[in-house]
């Protein structure tokens, strides 16, 4: 970042700071191709996903039914 932006951004209140940033984020969120998935996250991603196969748990209407009957 040179010199010139960086005293811009430093002079904006901390609500315009976070509206940059959010900004920021949204632009990079749109190209979802511009910042590869690491391999470390696909294997965790891959993890997950076959833990959640192998059990997937309890449907949401069977754990609230059963917290509504204590």
């Amino acid at each position: 970042m040179n010199a010139v932006l960086a005293a811009e951004i430093s002079r904006l209140s901390p609500t315009e700071k976070i509206l940059l940033v959010e900004d920021i984020w949204d632009q990079i969120a749109a190209d979802g191709d511009a910042l590869p998935l690491p391999a470390t996250h696909r294997a965790e991603l891959d993890r997950r996903l076959a833990s959640d196969a192998s059990d997937p748990g309890r449907p949401w209407s069977e754990v609230r039914d059963e917290l509504l009957r204590r």
